[in-house]
């Protein structure tokens, strides 16, 4: 028998209701099943099984964001480097960038399970497997410069605010990862948009490297060739070679997440090509529109899709099952308003060009209002018993 699950075991009975440190039975049954599967709870026929827990079902959601958190780690060894003036092999950008990327996520992780255990204790409840996703989400939608100490601020805000205050994991209107997100954006702003996006070698501070979506083109001269003088060529943003946030910067690797997430059924497909066709369609509106031809206006639906953090919101936070619609018709309607939206504050509002954020927080608050329509509707036509 497995050392470790015998002593678990054996030490299940001090963690009952009738057990000396019953006040801490959440903790320990978190960490029973993360070393192994829920232990079954009937004993009586019928017996039902699932073929996906919650567990399974965040692994997959974390084993999809993988390549996304690895480019994120190479790309930000490799950015620190161009900015110190040098240009670093796979080796030292991975080692670089791991020094900057995994603490941002070990507080991420160790603030936040400090709220979920505090949380399930005091509600006498068991820790969700949740966070386990919000936990990596958050750190990927950050800079490589920001303090620690407000990662540990901006994760509290989400957990606390954005979930627990609803009653936990499966209650929660808002994206929690996106609610702590906002919550650093609109308190310290200086250190969530601007040039401060790429570390420098052997500082702490941020250099210069403006995202792609912070470009605009001067007088006469088109986005597009405003983007490729400052470097963000086509090929560039997708591949992910560029500065940004940890997690948005390769549209390939979101690509490639988004693609898993749909074939295990974890992310319903409506609202990820929802999302793809509304940006693409309003790209191309306001492409055909004449004028702007220095504005995002006329970049065209590849440089939207590929630029900024679209692909990763609508991939990983849009498609969360808790705060997006249960409808098929609500989904299509909530990925293809987000895709909307985000191109129209991109060309409306070039103060704050990068709208994905806003916009999948905002599509939140109406997402039960999506269902609710949908539903009515369906009733609607309904034949009335006679």
């Amino acid at each position: 028998m497995n050392p470790l699950k015998k002593l678990l075991d054996e030490s299940e009975p001090l963690f009952t209701e009738s057990g000396k440190y019953k006040k801490f039975a959440p903790l320990f049954e978190a960490t029973k099943t993360f070393f192994f599967l829920p232990s079954p709870k009937t004993f009586v026929m019928p017996f039902i099984r699932d073929h996906l827990d919650l567990k399974r079902y965040m692994s997959f959601v974390l084993i999809a964001l993988m390549p996304v958190l690895l480019f994120g780690i190479y790309n930000t060894g490799f950015q620190s480097g161009l900015a110190a003036g040098e240009t670093f092999g796979m080796g030292k950008s991975f080692l670089i960038g791991g020094g900057l990327v995994l603490p941002i996520i070990i507080v991420s992780y160790g603030v936040g399970f400090f709220w979920e255990i505090l949380f399930a204790i005091v509600r006498k409840h068991k820790i969700s497997e949740g966070f386990l996703v919000t936990g990596m989400l958050f750190p990927l939608t950050l800079p490589a410069t920001i303090p620690l100490w407000q990662v540990a601020l901006g994760i509290s805000f989400g957990v606390v605010i954005g979930k627990e205050v609803f009653g936990g994991t499966g209650r929660n209107i808002l994206n929690p990862a996106l609610t702590a997100r906002a919550f650093l954006f609109f308190s310290y702003p200086v250190s969530m948009s601007g040039n401060i996006w790429v570390a420098a070698k052997d500082s702490v501070d941020g250099i210069s490297g403006a995202t792609a979506l912070a470009v605009t083109a001067v007088q006469g001269e088109s986005i597009t060739t405003a983007l490729s003088n400052a470097g963000f060529s086509l090929s560039d943003l997708f591949l992910g070679g560029v500065p940004g946030s940890i997690g948005e910067t390769s549209a390939l690797c979101c690509l490639l997440g988004a693609l898993f997430l749909c074939l295990t059924r974890i992310a319903n497909f409506r609202i990820i090509l929802g999302g793809i066709a509304g940006l693409i369609v309003s790209a191309i509106l306001f492409y055909l529109i004449p004028g702007g031809q220095e504005s995002w206006a006329n970049a065209g639906p590849l440089y939207h899709l590929c630029a900024g953090g679209f692909l990763f919101g609508i991939s990983f936070m849009a498609t969360d099952p808790v705060s997006a619609p249960g409808t098929n018709a609500g989904r299509w309607t909530f990925g293809i308003l987000i895709g909307f939206l985000t191109v129209t504050i991109r060309v409306v509002n070039p103060a704050f060009v990068e709208g994905t954020m806003l916009v999948i927080l905002f599509m939140n608050v109406f997402a039960p209002l999506l269902d609710h329509m949908v539903i009515k509707y369906k009733t609607s036509k309904r034949i009335p018993n006679v």
